[in-house]
């Protein structure tokens, strides 16, 4: 599991790749859970959960200084 202080720590264009690297694992984990070779079944939550993180940091960054506060007045 990625911490959210990690995430927020890394740019804009190393938060894209990080999140094509996890979409490409959360394919291969479907993909052995189909096939029946998943041992850790958890790992598909673990790994939808980075998903989520990385692209509401992402959001975060593209709405500028306002989005930085978490949207709090």
């Amino acid at each position: 599991m990625t911490k959210a202080a990690d995430i927020r720590a890394k740019t804009a264009d190393e938060l894209d790749s990080l999140l094509v690297e996890l979409q490409k694992e959360r394919f291969n984990l479907r993909f052995q859970r189909a096939t029946g070779q998943l041992e850790k079944l958890g790992r598909i939550r673990e790994v939808r959960r980075d998903i989520a993180r990385v692209k509401t940091v992402l959001h975060q960054k593209a709405a500028g200084p306002a989005g930085a506060a978490g949207g709090r007045s």
